[in-house]
Protein backbone atom coordinates (compact mmCIF):
# COMPACT_ATOMS: atom_id res chain seq x y z
CA UNK A 1 0.00 0.00 0.00
CA UNK A 2 1.18 3.65 -0.76
CA UNK A 3 0.11 6.28 1.39
CA UNK A 4 0.57 9.94 -0.25
CA UNK A 5 1.18 12.76 2.72
CA UNK A 6 -0.36 16.13 0.66
CA UNK A 7 1.56 18.46 2.92
CA UNK A 8 5.52 18.85 3.83
CA UNK A 9 5.78 16.17 6.49
CA UNK A 10 8.60 16.18 8.98
CA UNK A 11 10.82 12.62 9.48
CA UNK A 12 8.94 12.61 12.86
CA UNK A 13 5.59 12.60 10.90
CA UNK A 14 6.34 10.40 8.40
CA UNK A 15 7.67 8.18 10.97
CA UNK A 16 4.83 7.69 12.69
CA UNK A 17 2.57 7.32 10.29
CA UNK A 18 4.89 4.39 8.87
CA UNK A 19 4.47 2.47 12.62
CA UNK A 20 1.14 3.01 12.35
CA UNK A 21 0.43 1.03 9.14
CA UNK A 22 0.78 -2.44 8.43
CA UNK A 23 4.19 -4.10 7.33
CA UNK A 24 5.41 -3.01 4.30
CA UNK A 25 3.17 0.40 3.52
CA UNK A 26 5.14 3.04 1.89
CA UNK A 27 4.47 6.39 2.93
CA UNK A 28 5.74 8.97 0.89
CA UNK A 29 5.70 13.11 0.76
CA UNK A 30 6.75 16.01 -1.17
CA UNK A 31 9.83 17.01 -0.74
CA UNK A 32 11.93 20.70 -1.99
CA UNK A 33 11.32 24.16 -0.50
CA UNK A 34 8.19 25.22 0.62
CA UNK A 35 6.34 28.34 1.67
CA UNK A 36 3.46 26.83 4.14
CA UNK A 37 4.63 22.97 4.94
CA UNK A 38 0.78 22.32 5.50
CA UNK A 39 0.22 22.76 1.33
CA UNK A 40 1.12 21.70 -1.36
CA UNK A 41 1.69 21.70 -5.23
CA UNK A 42 0.17 20.31 -8.30
CA UNK A 43 3.91 19.25 -9.16
CA UNK A 44 4.87 18.72 -6.00
CA UNK A 45 2.93 15.67 -5.94
CA UNK A 46 2.13 14.79 -9.25
CA UNK A 47 4.84 11.82 -9.65
CA UNK A 48 3.50 10.21 -6.26
CA UNK A 49 -0.04 10.30 -6.59
CA UNK A 50 -0.90 8.54 -9.87
CA UNK A 51 -0.01 5.29 -8.72
CA UNK A 52 -1.12 6.39 -4.73
CA UNK A 53 -3.28 4.23 -2.64
CA UNK A 54 -3.91 6.50 -0.30
CA UNK A 55 -3.88 10.16 0.71
CA UNK A 56 -3.44 11.93 4.16
CA UNK A 57 -3.69 15.73 4.15
CA UNK A 58 -5.38 19.33 4.58
CA UNK A 59 -5.41 20.22 0.83
CA UNK A 60 -5.92 18.80 -2.33
CA UNK A 61 -4.27 21.05 -5.11
CA UNK A 62 -6.65 21.04 -8.52
CA UNK A 63 -6.29 18.61 -11.11
CA UNK A 64 -4.50 15.79 -8.42
CA UNK A 65 -7.57 14.19 -7.98
CA UNK A 66 -8.34 13.51 -12.06
CA UNK A 67 -4.80 11.77 -12.20
CA UNK A 68 -5.45 9.62 -8.78
CA UNK A 69 -7.19 6.85 -10.75
CA UNK A 70 -5.70 4.72 -8.01
CA UNK A 71 -6.83 5.92 -5.50
CA UNK A 72 -9.00 3.88 -2.85
CA UNK A 73 -8.95 6.02 0.35
CA UNK A 74 -9.05 10.22 1.35
CA UNK A 75 -8.11 10.34 5.23
CA UNK A 76 -8.63 14.48 5.26
CA UNK A 77 -7.23 16.18 8.52
CA UNK A 78 -9.94 18.33 9.24
CA UNK A 79 -13.56 17.88 10.83
CA UNK A 80 -15.74 19.96 7.99
CA UNK A 81 -15.60 18.53 4.28
CA UNK A 82 -17.57 21.33 3.12
CA UNK A 83 -14.24 22.30 0.88
CA UNK A 84 -14.63 18.25 -0.46
CA UNK A 85 -18.28 18.80 -1.43
CA UNK A 86 -17.75 22.44 -3.23
CA UNK A 87 -15.06 21.33 -4.98
CA UNK A 88 -16.67 17.58 -6.57
CA UNK A 89 -14.09 15.44 -4.86
CA UNK A 90 -17.55 14.51 -2.24
CA UNK A 91 -19.46 13.36 -6.17
CA UNK A 92 -16.27 11.85 -7.05
CA UNK A 93 -15.89 9.11 -4.34
CA UNK A 94 -19.49 8.18 -5.18
CA UNK A 95 -18.51 7.39 -8.98
CA UNK A 96 -15.29 6.03 -8.50
CA UNK A 97 -15.93 4.42 -4.59
CA UNK A 98 -13.13 5.13 -3.03
CA UNK A 99 -13.50 6.50 0.76
CA UNK A 100 -13.25 9.24 2.36
CA UNK A 101 -12.85 9.74 6.49
CA UNK A 102 -12.37 13.13 8.08
CA UNK A 103 -10.75 13.72 11.93
CA UNK A 104 -14.23 15.14 13.43
CA UNK A 105 -13.64 15.62 17.13
CA UNK A 106 -9.75 16.08 16.98
CA UNK A 107 -10.07 19.91 17.17
CA UNK A 108 -13.54 20.05 19.56
CA UNK A 109 -11.91 20.73 22.87
CA UNK A 110 -9.63 23.34 21.28
CA UNK A 111 -12.85 24.77 19.79
CA UNK A 112 -14.96 24.72 22.06
CA UNK A 113 -12.90 26.55 25.04
CA UNK A 114 -12.33 28.79 22.07
CA UNK A 115 -16.01 28.85 21.93
CA UNK A 116 -16.54 29.84 25.32
CA UNK A 117 -13.45 32.61 24.91
CA UNK A 118 -15.94 34.45 22.64
CA UNK A 119 -18.63 33.97 24.98
CA UNK A 120 -16.88 35.57 28.05
CA UNK A 121 -15.54 38.28 26.16
CA UNK A 122 -18.85 39.15 24.83
CA UNK A 123 -20.55 38.97 28.58
CA UNK A 124 -17.83 40.66 30.33
CA UNK A 125 -16.94 43.49 27.18
CA UNK A 126 -13.39 42.55 27.17
CA UNK A 127 -12.12 43.93 24.52
CA UNK A 128 -13.73 47.24 25.61
CA UNK A 129 -12.76 47.48 29.00
CA UNK A 130 -9.24 46.13 28.19
CA UNK A 131 -8.76 49.44 26.13
CA UNK A 132 -10.35 51.73 28.59
CA UNK A 133 -7.68 50.19 31.17
CA UNK A 134 -4.61 50.89 28.47
CA UNK A 135 -6.30 54.91 28.11
CA UNK A 136 -6.26 54.69 32.34
CA UNK A 137 -9.47 55.85 32.57
CA UNK A 138 -12.21 55.12 34.71
CA UNK A 139 -15.63 53.88 33.74
CA UNK A 140 -18.57 55.99 35.27
CA UNK A 141 -21.48 56.35 36.22
CA UNK A 142 -21.02 53.14 37.90
CA UNK A 143 -23.53 50.48 36.40
CA UNK A 144 -24.37 52.48 33.30
CA UNK A 145 -26.44 49.72 31.28
CA UNK A 146 -23.66 50.37 27.95
CA UNK A 147 -20.44 49.36 30.34
CA UNK A 148 -22.08 46.93 32.90
CA UNK A 149 -21.16 43.35 32.21
CA UNK A 150 -23.45 40.56 31.71
CA UNK A 151 -23.72 37.31 33.61
CA UNK A 152 -23.92 33.59 32.50
CA UNK A 153 -25.00 32.19 35.90
CA UNK A 154 -28.33 31.00 36.09
CA UNK A 155 -28.63 32.13 32.11
CA UNK A 156 -29.47 30.10 29.23
CA UNK A 157 -27.55 29.18 26.36
CA UNK A 158 -28.76 27.62 23.12
CA UNK A 159 -26.21 25.02 21.10
CA UNK A 160 -27.04 24.50 17.89
CA UNK A 161 -25.17 21.44 16.09
CA UNK A 162 -24.80 19.55 19.37
CA UNK A 163 -22.11 17.53 17.54
CA UNK A 164 -18.48 16.70 19.04
CA UNK A 165 -18.28 20.33 19.60
CA UNK A 166 -21.61 21.53 20.50
CA UNK A 167 -21.78 18.62 23.26
CA UNK A 168 -18.53 20.10 24.79
CA UNK A 169 -19.49 23.27 24.84
CA UNK A 170 -22.67 22.21 26.46
CA UNK A 171 -20.54 20.66 29.34
CA UNK A 172 -18.40 24.06 29.88
CA UNK A 173 -21.57 26.11 30.21
CA UNK A 174 -22.97 23.59 33.04
CA UNK A 175 -19.84 24.42 34.57
CA UNK A 176 -20.59 27.89 34.92
CA UNK A 177 -24.00 27.17 35.97
CA UNK A 178 -26.04 28.14 33.03
CA UNK A 179 -29.30 26.11 31.53
CA UNK A 180 -28.22 24.24 27.67
CA UNK A 181 -31.08 24.25 25.16
CA UNK A 182 -29.70 22.19 22.16
CA UNK A 183 -30.87 21.91 18.36
CA UNK A 184 -29.60 18.99 16.46
CA UNK A 185 -31.05 17.02 13.20
CA UNK A 186 -31.94 14.13 15.50
CA UNK A 187 -33.31 14.98 18.26
CA UNK A 188 -33.73 11.31 20.17
CA UNK A 189 -29.74 11.20 20.26
CA UNK A 190 -28.74 11.66 24.18
CA UNK A 191 -26.49 14.72 25.06
CA UNK A 192 -24.97 14.56 28.80
CA UNK A 193 -25.02 18.20 29.24
CA UNK A 194 -27.93 19.34 27.22
CA UNK A 195 -31.03 19.80 29.45
CA UNK A 196 -34.01 19.85 26.92
CA UNK A 197 -32.91 18.54 23.10
CA UNK A 198 -34.91 19.88 20.14
CA UNK A 199 -35.47 19.45 16.36
CA UNK A 200 -34.40 21.89 13.92
CA UNK A 201 -38.18 22.36 13.55
CA UNK A 202 -37.90 23.90 16.89
CA UNK A 203 -35.23 26.33 16.54
CA UNK A 204 -36.88 29.69 16.74
CA UNK A 205 -38.57 28.66 20.04
CA UNK A 206 -35.13 27.78 21.41
CA UNK A 207 -34.34 30.93 20.02
CA UNK A 208 -36.68 33.09 21.44
CA UNK A 209 -35.66 31.46 25.05
CA UNK A 210 -31.94 31.95 24.71
CA UNK A 211 -29.31 34.54 26.53
CA UNK A 212 -26.42 33.35 24.36
CA UNK A 213 -26.79 31.36 21.02
CA UNK A 214 -23.53 29.40 20.14
CA UNK A 215 -23.43 28.14 16.33
CA UNK A 216 -21.79 24.58 15.70
CA UNK A 217 -23.20 23.32 12.51
CA UNK A 218 -21.52 22.02 9.99
CA UNK A 219 -22.33 23.73 6.84
CA UNK A 220 -24.23 21.57 4.46
CA UNK A 221 -26.81 21.29 1.43
CA UNK A 222 -29.17 22.14 4.75
CA UNK A 223 -26.86 24.36 7.04
CA UNK A 224 -26.19 26.99 4.17
CA UNK A 225 -26.82 30.23 4.98
CA UNK A 226 -30.05 28.81 6.92
CA UNK A 227 -29.80 31.21 9.89
CA UNK A 228 -30.97 34.63 8.73
CA UNK A 229 -33.01 37.39 9.62
CA UNK A 230 -35.91 35.33 10.95
CA UNK A 231 -33.68 33.82 13.17
CA UNK A 232 -31.91 36.83 14.72
CA UNK A 233 -35.65 37.94 14.77
CA UNK A 234 -36.41 35.49 16.85
CA UNK A 235 -33.84 36.27 19.32
CA UNK A 236 -33.89 38.72 22.65
CA UNK A 237 -32.33 41.71 21.38
CA UNK A 238 -30.45 41.48 24.67
CA UNK A 239 -29.36 37.74 23.46
CA UNK A 240 -25.47 37.08 22.33
CA UNK A 241 -24.36 34.77 18.99
CA UNK A 242 -21.36 33.53 18.68
CA UNK A 243 -20.12 31.34 15.61
CA UNK A 244 -17.65 28.44 15.51
CA UNK A 245 -19.43 26.29 13.50
CA UNK A 246 -18.86 27.60 9.35
CA UNK A 247 -19.14 31.02 8.17
CA UNK A 248 -21.48 30.25 5.20
CA UNK A 249 -23.95 29.45 8.06
CA UNK A 250 -25.16 32.72 8.18
CA UNK A 251 -26.26 35.59 6.59
CA UNK A 252 -24.34 38.45 6.68
CA UNK A 253 -26.10 41.23 5.44
CA UNK A 254 -28.93 40.16 8.30
CA UNK A 255 -26.01 39.92 10.95
CA UNK A 256 -25.24 43.13 10.35
CA UNK A 257 -28.20 45.05 10.13
CA UNK A 258 -29.23 43.45 13.79
CA UNK A 259 -25.99 44.15 15.56
CA UNK A 260 -25.92 47.67 13.87
CA UNK A 261 -30.60 48.33 14.43
CA UNK A 262 -29.73 47.09 18.37
CA UNK A 263 -31.58 43.92 17.49
CA UNK A 264 -28.71 42.03 18.61
CA UNK A 265 -26.67 42.68 21.46
CA UNK A 266 -23.36 41.28 20.17
CA UNK A 267 -21.70 38.79 18.18
CA UNK A 268 -18.63 36.91 17.53
CA UNK A 269 -17.19 34.45 15.69
CA UNK A 270 -13.68 32.18 15.10
CA UNK A 271 -15.33 31.43 11.45
CA UNK A 272 -15.90 33.81 8.56
CA UNK A 273 -17.99 34.40 5.27
CA UNK A 274 -16.74 32.85 1.93
CA UNK A 275 -18.25 34.00 -1.29
CA UNK A 276 -17.41 31.43 -3.99
CA UNK A 277 -20.51 30.58 -5.20
CA UNK A 278 -19.21 29.32 -8.63
CA UNK A 279 -18.17 33.09 -9.53
CA UNK A 280 -19.39 35.86 -6.99
CA UNK A 281 -18.45 39.83 -7.70
CA UNK A 282 -16.56 41.09 -5.92
CA UNK A 283 -15.16 38.30 -4.97
CA UNK A 284 -13.53 37.10 -1.73
CA UNK A 285 -13.73 35.04 1.47
CA UNK A 286 -14.32 37.40 4.05
CA UNK A 287 -16.90 40.15 5.27
CA UNK A 288 -18.46 42.09 3.13
CA UNK A 289 -19.39 44.76 5.58
CA UNK A 290 -17.19 45.90 8.08
CA UNK A 291 -18.97 43.78 10.75
CA UNK A 292 -15.59 42.79 12.48
CA UNK A 293 -15.09 46.41 13.36
CA UNK A 294 -18.00 47.25 15.40
CA UNK A 295 -18.05 47.72 18.92
CA UNK A 296 -20.39 44.94 19.48
CA UNK A 297 -18.22 41.93 17.57
CA UNK A 298 -15.51 40.18 18.81
CA UNK A 299 -13.06 37.97 16.54
CA UNK A 300 -10.60 35.54 15.56
CA UNK A 301 -9.94 34.34 12.20
CA UNK A 302 -10.26 30.46 12.00
CA UNK A 303 -7.55 30.34 15.14
CA UNK A 304 -9.76 28.30 17.45
CA UNK A 305 -7.97 25.00 16.28
CA UNK A 306 -4.74 26.79 16.76
CA UNK A 307 -3.47 25.17 20.11
CA UNK A 308 -1.54 22.72 21.50
CA UNK A 309 -2.08 19.10 21.25
CA UNK A 310 -4.35 19.50 17.83
CA UNK A 311 -1.88 18.70 15.04
CA UNK A 312 -0.56 15.74 16.85
CA UNK A 313 -4.07 14.88 17.04
CA UNK A 314 -4.94 15.75 13.30
CA UNK A 315 -1.96 13.31 12.45
CA UNK A 316 -2.90 10.42 15.25
CA UNK A 317 -6.56 10.41 14.05
CA UNK A 318 -6.03 10.54 9.88
CA UNK A 319 -3.21 7.69 10.41
CA UNK A 320 -5.75 5.68 12.54
CA UNK A 321 -8.31 6.43 9.40
CA UNK A 322 -5.75 4.89 7.41
CA UNK A 323 -5.35 1.44 9.67
CA UNK A 324 -8.91 1.20 9.88
CA UNK A 325 -8.88 1.14 6.03
CA UNK A 326 -5.59 -0.88 5.42
CA UNK A 327 -6.68 -3.86 7.98
CA UNK A 328 -10.31 -3.67 6.48
CA UNK A 329 -11.93 -2.78 9.62
CA UNK A 330 -14.83 -0.26 9.68
CA UNK A 331 -13.92 3.38 9.43
CA UNK A 332 -14.92 4.63 12.78
CA UNK A 333 -14.76 8.98 11.31
CA UNK A 334 -16.01 7.81 7.54
CA UNK A 335 -17.73 10.66 6.22
CA UNK A 336 -21.48 9.73 4.58
CA UNK A 337 -21.30 11.11 1.03
CA UNK A 338 -24.88 11.57 1.09
CA UNK A 339 -25.33 13.94 3.80
CA UNK A 340 -22.30 15.41 3.67
CA UNK A 341 -21.01 14.60 6.45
Amino acid sequence: MKVLCLWHATKDEIESIRKAMPRGTEVVTPEGEYFSRFESTYSDLVRHAVDADAFIGWTLPTGIMEISHKLKMLSWLHSGVDDLAQTGVLALAKQRGFKIANVRGANAIAIAEQAMMLVLALAKNAIFKHQVALENRWLFPLFADETRSAMLNGRTMGVIGVGSIGSLIAKYAKGLDMHVLGVRRNKERPAEYVDSMHGVDELHSVLAKCDYVVLATPNTGETFQFFGKDELAAMKPSAFLVNVGRGNVLQEKALYQALTSGRLRGFAADVWFKYDFGRSFPAGYSPRSDIRKLPNVVCSLSEAHNADDVLERYIKWGTQNLMEFATEKPLTREINLDLGY
